[in-house]
């Protein structure tokens, strides 16, 4: 199913839809002495293998070459007014005045056991179109749109998954993390072209130099808060869904950022269908090693671990089993974050609600107030 127009694209106050078809950011660095970015600069730059679906799992890295360091000295960023600005900038390009920006490059992030194909898109715009983490960028797919003859394809939305100064680290790119959305015939088992997802199949199957139509900056749901560095944030995701986070920590983690030096906690909850299908995973492993104190990794690989009762692990079922210290962070501010398909929230939200009344809590009048509190935070799809 294809996320609906740009113009519908507006939920509840609390939840924002972002594209993926439904299925499922120079200058020289100027970084520590010990990294080495003069032949493998960041990632989508090293793995160009013609045939994707047989590379190697362990190779399949897909990410910046400053993660393998062995100190934790971070990588410095330009240009510092990128920092400068009060408030996120939004919609600087409209539907119907796109940007044209290129294509750097795309990566397939997933192994050969992963159900279907998830890449990892840079596209270069030039620092154009500035944008702040947990922001989306608008993507018009090249062709007609088939319900309007003689018109573009409407914009579909897909959320930012590095910080503002992008994989370069010079503020002129961003990434997509996209999985290519195919149909297959229940009855032959065969794919069925005509009812290809248009934009994650455009995008996952573009090539370095090509053009791409974008739109945004937009949302601000999803904003990271920097007001309190030492605050406590709980991510909490569904394959594709972990872009915003992926921004997110490398901006806590990765980055020398001279505005926003973090030492609180981030824990990240990522649920997939099995190893081969987890995301930045290695980026992920990196902090938990260099930052056990500030970063906390759960995965639910649905079809690989079992929960509690005997079923599939899902995320709810992670939230559940850490439930009491995750309602303790949320009573002391801490922030939470929701983003994934859509069909994620109905099984969070009965497990909250259960863990809740166990507790002798009601559930709708703690949701109510960490909404009040801006503390929730939801962009499903």
């Amino acid at each position: 199913m294809a996320p609906p127009a740009l113009g519908s694209q507006v939920a509840a106050a609390a939840s924002v839809p972002v594209g993926s078809d439904s299925l499922a950011k120079g200058a020289a660095l100027k970084g520590n002495s010990t990294l080495n970015f003069r032949t493998k600069p960041c990632i989508g730059m090293a793995l160009a293998w013609k045939n994707r679906t047989q590379q190697p799992r362990r190779l399949n890295k897909v990410l910046c070459m400053s993660v393998q360091q062995a100190s934790r000295s971070k990588v410095a960023v330009m240009p510092v007014e990128l920092e400068k600005a009060k408030e996120p900038l939004l919609h600087l390009y409209k539907p119907k005045e796109p940007y044209t920006a290129t294509i750097v490059s795309v990566e397939r992030l997933v192994g050969p056991r992963a159900p279907g194909e998830t890449c990892h898109v840079v596209i270069d715009h030039g620092g154009n179109v500035p944008y702040w983490e947990g922001q989306s960028y608008g993507v018009i797919p090249p062709g007609e749109n088939p319900k309007k003859p003689g018109s573009p394809n409407t914009v579909r939305l897909y959320s930012i998954a590095s910080t503002r100064y992008g994989d370069s680290f010079d503020g002129k790119t961003a990434s997509l993390c996209v999985r290519r959305a195919v149909y297959y015939d229940p009855e032959t088992g065969e794919e069925d072209p005509s009812k290809r997802g248009v934009c994650s199949n455009f995008l996952c199957g573009s090539k370095p130099g090509d053009k791409v139509q974008i739109t945004g900056p937009s949302g601000k749901i999803m904003l990271l808060p920097e007001d309190d560095p030492n605050a406590t944030h709980i991510m909490i995701a569904t394959g594709t869904g972990v872009a915003p986070y992926r921004g997110y920590l490398r901006r806590m983690f990765m980055e020398d950022v001279p505005t926003f030096k973090f030492g609180g906690l981030a824990w990240l909850f990522l649920g997939v269908a099995n190893s081969d299908s987890l995301l930045y995973d290695e980026e992920f492993t990196n902090y938990l090693q260099q930052y056990p104190d500030n970063f906390r990794y759960d995965k639910a690989l649905s079809r690989e671990q079992k929960n509690k009762s005997g079923g599939k692990m899902y995320v709810q079922d992670k939230i559940e089993e850490y439930s009491d210290e995750i309602f303790r962070l949320l009573d002391g501010g801490a922030h939470i974050y929701f983003c994934g398909l859509k069909g994620m929230m109905p099984g969070i939200q009965d497990t909250l609600k259960k863990v809740a009344e166990q507790r002798g809590e009601s559930w709708d009048q703690k949701l109510s107030q960490l909404k009040k509190n801006k503390q929730w935070h939801v962009e499903v799809y």
